[in-house]
């Protein structure tokens, strides 16, 4: 139960220090909604909590997180599957209205591993490796490049054209794609890196991860 017992002191502790010296801000939000600008989907690892690295605030994110940060392909909704990620994707953009999306990809990220581990052609197993089979191109291209490359490169490769991958699975949503081209929603891909403790973001105009800070220089917290 120790385990638990933190999380309760945590909540304590946030209750002392953050509802209470910020109770018309959580007043606000409980009577007026949530009205984030910002999706994120980022991946179920438990080191990796887009809010704690942004150090955004309670109703700043739209956040869904699953295995690897992927976006699958768009398919019918009477396709007689449930899509929970869609579902998510489908009330961020049509309900909130959000004005950007954010794929937030990992270092060491556990279900990329499995992917790149899995031979092609190899019939998936289990729900991860359905799930994470929405990668299987990205993963196909960096076998294909990388061929003597060592796993771990392999895996850090293919990390990152997962997030490419789930960048080009968004625009197959009709009304994502009609809101990117109004110039109404923006896509981004970004990279954190466990072990530098660093945010890469997609720089479009050349396809690759660059360090966050040289694409926004001027960002500076209100």
């Amino acid at each position: 139960m120790r385990e638990i017992d933190r999380l309760v002191a945590g909540f304590k502790a946030f209750r002392r220090e953050h509802f209470e010296e910020n109770r018309d801000n959580f007043r606000d939000l409980a009577e007026k909604g949530q009205a984030p600008k910002i999706l994120i989907i980022a991946c179920s690892d438990s080191r990796v909590d887009p809010a704690i690295i942004t150090q955004a605030a309670p109703g700043d994110l739209f956040v869904v997180r699953n295995v690897a940060n992927l976006v699958p392909p768009c398919e019918g909704e009477d396709s007689g599957h449930y899509h929970g990620t869609s579902a998510a994707l489908d009330f961020a953009v049509r309900d909130l209205s959000v004005r950007h999306i954010i794929v937030i990809g990992h270092a060491r990220c556990g279900g990329i591993e499995a992917l790149i581990t899995t031979p092609v052609g190899a019939a998936p197993k289990g729900f991860i490796g359905n799930w994470v089979s929405i990668a299987s191109a990205a993963r196909d291209k960096v076998l294909q490049e990388m061929p003597t490359a060592s796993l771990a490169e392999k895996t850090d490769a293919c990390e990152k054209e997962g997030i490419k991958s789930s960048l080009a699975n968004l625009m197959t949503f009709p009304w994502v794609a009609e809101k990117v081209t109004a110039g109404e929603l923006m896509l981004h891909g970004w990279y954190f890196d466990l072990n530098a403790g660093t945010l890469l973001a997609l720089d479009p105009k050349n396809d690759a991860f660059h360090p966050i800070e040289t694409l926004f220089p001027d960002a500076e917290i209100d």
